[in-house]
């Protein structure tokens, strides 16, 4: 394999930095590359991190190779062949444990660069089949395929992060046990596996455009590897809905550079230079739209695709065509009936119709407790009574949404709004 001489010592720190680089952006490709060579998750990632560990103490000695990702492969690879040779020793014969290694992974002849980019795809699938309950197909593929914690799936699934790891430990075996093969169904199959592969997509771009902790808002890194994903989903299977995700995410994702101010800090979308919106993610996005809305099958992503669309569209926020917006959360809770979904609704009506009639709305859903937990049903409430002039009632449910987020920028921003409240006893914009 072609290196570059070896490095000074300055170069040397540079390859380190490339590494790092390396794993940020390609480790979870590689991951699945070594998945699908190797036939075992954990095996798998073992050998993901043997084969950097490997890097780190070669490539600044040896020069970059001239293919990284492949590198990395083949020495996660032949790190795999060498922890099984190892454990052959305590539990049957070398060659016993290396027929069954070579019967179970791919053939090592294909060239490793061939179908990389799909393995995440196949990935995918494998993670989502029907053989696997629904919640584990998630969580697995938001494990393996994308890199989030269990603690990151588990505030997703607002489950505690112990029965989430038991999940993917479950499934896990469940593929090894059930032979479940590392492919992209036919496609004949196809539409069946979709929904749960489409959800994965949008859970993880979900927590790329507002993470659930930390002190970044967005997590670009799981935003645009969601966006990757839906491109291939659509080149495979150009279904609407698979249209209609790829334009929600392109349309949520334009506004990325507006949502924080240069300190970092949460900025609303009716405060957001929409100057800074990304226009080509926003043209791209409206097309797909009206792509999927004249297919005539319309389903839930389609319909968010819309909604965002609409605000795509709008000069400010005070120009925004909200009635236009209740008219699209309308079918959207009948496709979809989620607390969540009427939530968002009661904010777009008291965008349209004013604040009482939203908090109204807003109420009435916490009073059923399905969202007595989720910090933007009492951040929403907090604005609504703050516009009403109802300061003591916005500082509690400020406070209240405060003790339920771990994401540092919204945290900084309910601080501000409760300092800002202190001592106020009108209305305020």
């Amino acid at each position: 394999m072609t290196v570059t001489p070896a490095l000074t010592q300055d170069s040397a720190a540079l390859v380190r930095k490339t590494v790092d680089a390396v794993y940020r952006t390609d480790s979870r490709r590689i991951l699945a590359t070594l998945i699908r060579l190797l036939g075992d998750f954990d095996l798998a990632e073992e050998a993901l991190h043997d084969a950097f560990t490997a890097a780190m103490e070669k490539w600044p000695r040896d020069g970059m190779p001239a293919n990284p990702r492949a590198w990395l492969v083949s020495a996660g690879r032949f790190k795999a062949i060498d922890t099984i040779r190892r454990r052959a020793r305590f539990e049957t014969s070398p060659g016993d444990v290396l027929d069954e290694f070579q019967a179970d992974a791919a053939d090592p002849s294909e060239p490793i660069d061939q179908s990389v980019e799909d393995d995440q795809l196949r990935l995918i699938f494998t993670c989502c089949h029907p053989a696997l309950a629904p919640d584990a197909r998630i969580a697995l593929t938001l494990r393996e395929v994308c890199g989030l914690t269990t603690e990151e799936i588990a505030r997703a699934f607002l489950a505690a992060p112990p029965t989430l790891a038991q999940r993917i430990v479950r499934a896990k075996a469940k593929i090894r046990g059930a032979g479940i093969p590392y492919q992209v169904p036919l496609q004949a199959d196809l539409p069946d596996r979709l929904d749960t592969v489409l959800h994965v997509i949008y859970l993880v771009f979900n927590e790329g455009y507002s993470a659930s902790s930390g002190s970044s808002l967005t997590r670009p890194d799981l935003s645009g590897e969601a966006i990757r994903l839906g491109r291939l989903v659509m080149e495979l299977l150009p279904e609407p809905e698979v249209i209609g995700l790829l334009a929600l995410m392109l349309l949520q994702e334009s506004r990325r550079s507006a949502r924080t101010s240069p300190a970092g800090e949460l900025v609303l979308l009716a405060d957001q230079d929409r100057a800074l919106w990304n226009r080509t993610q926003i043209g791209e996005g409206k097309a797909l739209v009206e792509r999927a809305l004249l297919s005539g099958r319309v389903g839930p992503y389609t319909l968010q695709a819309a909604i965002a669309a609409v605000h795509a569209d709008a000069p400010s926020a005070a120009e925004t065509d909200w009635r236009r917006i209740v008219q699209l959360y309308d079918p959207l809770l009948r496709s979809e009936p989620s607390p969540v979904v009427e939530l968002n609704r009661a904010v777009a009506v008291a965008m349209r119709d004013g604040p009482a009639a939203g908090l109204e709305l807003i109420d009435a859903i916490l009073e059923r407790g399905e969202l007595a937990d989720y910090h933007l049903a009492h951040s929403a409430r907090a604005d609504l009574c703050r516009r009403l002039g109802r300061n003591e009632e916005a500082k509690a449910a400020y406070a209240r949404a405060l003790t339920l987020t771990k994401q540092g920028p919204e945290r900084k921003f309910l601080e501000r709004r409760l300092g800002e409240l202190a001592g106020e006893t009108g209305p305020t914009n």
